[in-house]
């Protein structure tokens, strides 16, 4: 149903009840660009080692490859969406497109870090806004019973991409060598690019002010670079020196200038009055360590499985060995909705973290003894765990706020998610190369210094696990909704992208 909005302008009011189903154009250059990059994302940790050896480039630099294009994502994925609403959905849509096919030519051609770090910064920026305009496309292209149908399939899109992405990796590392996984993504990338422009039609919202937070988002920028610098760097120039001690500061005054800037911008990238709701700040803080600890898990793992000194797997052993985390999630998301409706979701939140710290904790005592099978249960155990948590989690995001604040709300869990990521993937690296050196330098052999290494950092991902146990206070009034596909497709896609459970308002103006 359309009504005139303030300006004279038609607007969707998809809260009516009318269903109004998503073109077949619009679904495939969504979901399949959903797909690609969330395959790409999850498949770099296995291709880490291949390029590290290819451009004799250390691991422990190529880390900015992950963190980096997490860093830009937190900054990049709120403003994405508001130029869209301005400018027009489906042209930031095809800027992201470009831009990240630009990005994976400009890393598959690179010889050295710097290109590979610097193009994954760029596809950063676009696989955010992708994945952003993507679902706001969907949903003003659908209103009703349909939009949650055209949200279900781009959430199941973005959880087969994110399980597939290590196995594809890997494969592609053995066939084609690591430039390999970033040709293919460029290719499909491009493809969609015709596919949007001859079947997607363009829209804004145009009631919303004009005013995009640019300070903001720089902020944001401000805040988690030096934080992550610190956390990467603090090994070398020691947790009281004066650089590590300057990034601190600089990430705390960016965080206050970030606050302050809020609360006086036209049109904030975070409302802070929503943080006063419990529920959204609870299941915001739990999506952000899930996302941390599942993205620190896989990348420790992708390289110890592959170390010389350890399993001397290949790239494709690797995104095997990698495969029980993303089956446990896949097989247990059908389960999580029910499971939160009978116990309650912050319950299940906290019980989701308990059994994550309980499979985090049993890695902290891995040596170089192990077997790939001894991992096999401790990773179960932690992914299914992740996705217990991250399922009412993600639904409580958007369920626990006004149907005119889920876009703000959405946008909030979405950059906690990167923040977890490039937080937590830096801190553990950290820790994992700290204890590796000091025990090599001990006199340890390479195997026993690299698990020793992993077992520090398993400490850390165990108390991240451990402290989201105490979110059932801030989440426990929050009443689980009656299960639906979208919940399912929500519980999945959620390591990736927050996704609504309800019908959401969506304006166009065409």
């Amino acid at each position: 149903m359309l009504r005139r909005g303030s300006g004279g302008n038609l607007t969707d009011m998809s809260t009516t009840g009318t269903d109004r189903a998503a073109g077949l154009g619009v679904l495939l250059a969504a979901c399949v660009s959903a797909l690609v990059v969330n395959a790409n994302t999850s498949a770099v940790t296995i291709l880490l080692p291949a390029i590290s050896e290819d451009l004799s480039v250390p691991v422990d630099t190529l880390q900015w490859a992950v963190t980096g294009y997490m860093l830009v994502g937190a900054a990049v994925i709120v403003t994405s969406g508001a130029l869209g609403d301005v400018f027009g959905r489906r042209r930031i849509f095809l800027g992201g497109l470009v831009l990240f096919v630009a990005s994976c030519v400009l890393i598959a051609l690179s010889d050295g870090a710097a290109g590979v770090i610097g193009g994954r910064m760029i596809q950063g920026a676009a696989g955010s806004t992708i994945l952003a305009c993507g679902m706001s496309l969907l949903s003003v292209a659908s209103s009703g019973a349909a939009q949650m149908k055209a949200i279900t399939l781009w959430g199941a899109a973005s959880a087969i991409g994110a399980a597939a992405g290590p196995l594809i990796g890997g494969a592609l590392v053995d066939a084609t060598g690591w430039q390999g996984l970033f040709w293919l993504d460029a290719a499909i990338a491009a493809a969609c690019i015709p596919l949007t422009l001859m079947t997607v039609t363009e829209s804004r919202d145009p009631n919303r002010p004009r005013s995009i937070d640019w300070l903001g988002t720089v902020l944001v920028a401000v805040f988690l670079v030096p934080l992550v610098l610190a956390l990467s760097k603090s090994g070398d120039w020691g947790w009281l020196s004066l650089p590590t001690i300057g990034c601190l500061v600089v990430a705390v005054l960016g965080a206050l200038g970030f606050a302050t800037a809020e609360r006086r911008a036209a049109a904030p990238l975070v409302d802070l009055r929503l943080l006063r709701n419990r529920v959204l700040v609870g299941s915001t803080i739990a999506i952000l360590l899930v996302a941390g600890v599942l993205n620190a898990l896989m990348y420790l793992f992708s390289l110890y499985f592959q170390d010389p000194s350890t399993f001397a797997m290949s790239p494709l052993v690797a995104g095997v060995a990698t495969l029980p985390a993303a089956a446990a999630m896949i097989a247990v998301t059908p389960l999580i909705t029910p499971f939160a409706m009978k116990i309650g979701p912050a319950r299940a939140v906290g019980m989701g973290f308990a059994l994550a710290a309980a499979g985090a904790a049993g890695l902290a005592f891995v040596t170089a003894s192990w077997s790939y099978a001894a991992f096999v249960l401790p990773m179960i155990a932690i992914a299914v765990g992740l996705g217990v948590a991250n399922g009412p989690a993600s639904s409580a995001s958007t369920s626990a706020v006004p149907a005119d604040q889920v876009g703000q709300a959405s946008g909030i869990s979405n950059m906690a998610r990167y923040v977890g990521g490039s937080l937590a993937v830096a801190g553990a690296a950290t820790v994992s190369t700290g204890v590796t050196t000091s025990s090599a330098d001990g006199g340890a052999s390479p195997a026993d210094a690299l698990a020793a290494g992993l077992a520090g950092a398993s400490v850390l991902l165990t108390v991240m696990s451990a402290a989201g146990v105490a979110l059932i206070v801030l989440m426990r009034r929050h009443r689980a909704e009656k299960t639906t596909a979208a919940h399912r497709a929500a519980a999945a896609a959620g390591v990736s992208h927050t996704i609504p459970t309800r019908p959401v308002e969506t304006r166009r103006d065409r």
